[in-house]
């Protein structure tokens, strides 16, 4: 299905793939001796990173995007944030969404005044504000932002457009507000992989069948992690627009920075479809391009796949599930224990005379909830019946054009009357804003994410179910049988026309289109939960922390650092919001934190807890040193930061007094940036050394300050434990630029633009 090469390769005619290590062959196929610094030039890639770099070189990269885009539990930070650094307009197009925000069980205004204060602040700054339940995030940027050779920055993990010749990146909010200060977004020159693709699928197989084929195989290895995809191979002819725009999203389970796809006629026809013709220009590697790995995928392998919780990497087949089912399901429970303890998730009792029952299925979101996925999930159940027990399926159209174009086909009145539940136009049960399983059942969801509880349940309040990803084809199949899980390609179907015609109409009635008509005149409408950022700190010369959570999970989740669902709608009142910081895997984090931080608030005002006194005195901290010495929390991951790129991850953990995070390792790059751009110090450790710390010791380290100033990349340190005895660590700090350097000196971004602001920096 997936296979890997491990090394350099060139690409030779866009068809010739030819290992490094044989580069002669490269001088037989073009008459030219093989050179890889100019066959680096030669991607897809490179061409795009080159127009929108504003450095002088290609090393370290300073980019502009074309385009920004945000939903409603992000842009309300980012834009208080860009207004309190200075921002007077929006200097690109940027489109706020009202995707996510939607549906939260929680009552009261909260989320209609963050929609409020959405479509003000694009009338103020001269931004696009897309209503709720008209589009999801990435299929309104696909449909009418994307463009080939573009570049569009998204503060959503899964902003991927490379399968219609668009570069995305998904990354936190500050960086977002970067963009909106006229600054840019800097990056070493990352290195591209090619993704060779040959064959083509079967029946039944869909794309997001592919997908996790390739998460399976690229994720844990971290093939691709922060590196950038590139697709090409003559399998691309045999998918469609609407396949490869599932698939591409999906890489985002790759680790991938980002991805792109050499563009043909298919992609051609998607922008004359959508009425932007002169969007569309033809992307291909020049011959020879280089590159710094290839994966080659066979589309006539896939198989019909499942991810099992708690993973999209955890994936097989569906046959070889359903085989395996008893000793798979068991695994699946013993993790759950492991992750929330005494209490268990018995997905093991699903097996029903020899067969898996799921509860509910749901087809949603940016990878779901597109045209072809639903029209074939609709072929399949259209003379067939969801039953009168306890499986349920829901629908959840990626847009109002797809919306339009299912009722006009037919294809929605074939899934209504199968049983299943038509839903608006938001991301719903793909991040836990509706659909919530009943405890210990089991959904299974054509979506892009089952982490722990991102269905929305609740462990600390003995609340469990959980998530396996398929595609709608195999979730229709399943349907149609009750909830047996099923595999498309056992089903002896015919796949309809899958002919669109979008229409934008809707767009044109509903979407504000602000951009260049910003008007100062116009005030920011705030609700009662819209909340200004506390006051940060700047970084003090020496810093004294406490271990406030130790988490030695192989990875934690952005989920895990801060839920999705209901907690999303306090994702405008910081200080509220941070109550929830790591609730669903360390229940009293953040109660913890808030200890820390009262004492040290008394320090502050020179009250010094005699705790604080011994602790300082066992370090060694004088009272010359006493002033000049922060006090705040850190945490322990062993790697942190794999999912979504919202910045409340890390921003929760400042508001809470945090001042550091230590790991081996950051899952993603854009976890690790939220972290310096809210002034959390991102420390890693040496791997190969095992760290012993627990939740309540101590590390403290003296000159942190002047250590940054310095550029120092090596950081001694000394930890307390229980046992009163101090130990040396040596902790890493590499790969920070000067600004990322100045950033976490100042406490923050906002701190560092408003000194810039007054002339301080």
């Amino acid at each position: 299905m997936v296979s890997l090469y491990d090394g350099g390769i060139y690409l030779v005619n866009g068809k010739e793939i030819v290992p490094e290590q044989e580069s002669a062959k490269v001088e037989a196929l073009t008459g030219k001796k093989a050179d890889k610094e100019a066959a680096k030039k030669g991607t897809i890639a490179y061409s795009i990173l080159s127009a929108h770099n504003t450095a002088d070189n290609m090393e370290h990269l300073k980019l502009r995007f074309d385009s920004m885009t945000s939903h409603d539990i992000t842009f309300v930070g980012i834009v208080q944030t860009a207004k309190a650094s200075g921002m007077e307009k929006f200097p690109i197009p940027y489109v706020l969404t009202n995707c996510h925000n939607t549906l939260c069980a929680v009552g009261g205004t909260i989320n209609e005044d963050d929609h409020m204060f959405g479509l003000s602040a694009a009338k103020k700054y001269g931004g696009i504000y897309v209503p709720p339940h008209i589009a999801v995030i990435h299929q309104y940027m696909r449909e009418m932002m994307a463009g080939c050779g573009k570049m569009i920055l998204g503060s959503d993990s899964h902003s991927r457009y490379g399968a219609l010749g668009t570069m995305g990146f998904g990354e936190g909010g500050p960086e977002l507000v970067k963009q909106l200060l006229g600054r840019t977004y800097d990056i070493p020159s990352p290195e591209v992989v090619l993704c060779y693709v040959t064959g083509n699928t079967k029946r039944g197989v869909g794309p997001e069948d592919v997908a996790l084929a390739m998460v399976a195989a690229l994720f844990k290895p971290g093939t691709v992690k922060n590196k950038i995809l590139e697709f090409t191979g003559p399998g691309l002819k045999n998918l469609s627009a609407d396949y490869r725009c599932n698939i591409d999203t999906m890489m985002t389970e790759t680790s991938c920075l980002s991805s792109i796809w050499e563009t043909d006629e298919i992609t051609e026809a998607y922008y004359r479809n959508h009425g932007r013709p002169g969007d569309y220009r033809k992307l291909k590697a020049r011959s020879p391009a280089y590159y710094d790995g290839v994966i080659y995928l066979d589309l006539g392998r896939i198989e019909s796949m499942i991810a099992l919780p708690f993973h999209p990497s955890n994936a097989v087949t569906i046959h070889e599930f359903n085989e395996r089912a008893k000793e798979l399901l068991e695994e699946v429970d013993q993790e759950a224990e492991r992750l929330f303890g005494k209490n268990k998730l018995q997905l093991s009792h699903k097996i029903k005379d020899g067969r898996v029952i799921a509860d509910q299925g749901s087809i949603a979101g940016c990878a779901g909830g597109l045209f072809e996925n639903l029209q074939e999930a609709a072929e399949i159940l259209k003379d067939a019946t969801l039953g009168k027990d306890g499986f349920s399926m829901t629908v959840y159209p990626a847009s109002m054009p797809v919306n339009l174009a299912l009722i006009r086909s037919g294809a929605a009145e074939k899934l209504l009357s199968s049983g299943a539940i038509m839903k608006p136009c938001i991301c719903g049960s793909c991040s836990g804003y509706g659909d919530i399983p009943a405890t210990h059942t089991f959904s299974i969801r054509h979506a892009t994410r089952n982490f722990p509880n991102r269905e929305g349940s609740r462990p600390d309040e003995g609340q469990y179910c959980a998530v396996a990803l398929m595609d709608a084809r195999s979730i229709a199949a399943t349907a149609a049988n009750q909830g047996v899980i099923t595999a498309a390609t056992d089903l002896d179907y015919q796949i309809p026309d899958l002919k669109y015609c979008f229409d934008g109409t809707v767009y044109k009635k509903r979407v504000y289109y602000g951009y260049g008509k910003a008007d100062a005149s116009v005030r920011l409408v705030t609700g009662p939960n819209i909340v200004d950022w506390p006051p940060m700190d700047e970084l003090h010369d020496n810093i004294l922390m406490r271990f406030s959570a130790v988490i030695h999970d192989p990875v934690t989740t952005t989920d895990e650092l801060i839920p999705s669902g209901d907690t999303a709608s306090y994702r405008s009142n910081p200080i509220r919001l941070a109550e929830y910081a790591l609730c669903r895997r360390v229940p009293g984090y953040a109660g913890y934190c808030r200890s820390i931080q009262a004492v040290e608030e008394e320090r502050k005002q020179g009250k010094m807890p005699e705790e604080l006194v011994q602790v300082m005195n066992r370090f060694g901290i004088d009272e010359d040193m006493i002033a000049g010495t922060g006090y705040g929390s850190c945490l322990f991951a062993n790697k942190p930061g794999d999912g979504s790129a919202r910045e409340q991850a890390a921003s929760c953990q400042k508001v809470l007094g945090g001042i550091a995070n230590l790991c081996f390792e950051y899952a993603t790059k854009r976890y690790r940036s939220n972290c310096i751009n809210w002034g959390i110090i991102p420390f890693t450790l040496d791997g190969r050394e095992k760290f012993d710390c627990v939740q309540g010791d101590y590390i403290f380290i003296e000159g942190i300050r002047k250590a940054l100033l310095e550029g120092k990349k090596c950081i001694a340190a000394r930890t307390l434990g229980s046992d009163g005895n101090v130990r040396g660590i040596t902790l890493a700090l590499e790969g920070l630029t000067e600004t990322e350097r100045d950033i976490l000196l100042a406490g923050c971004l906002i701190n560092y633009y408003r000194k810039q602001k007054i002339g301080e920096c």
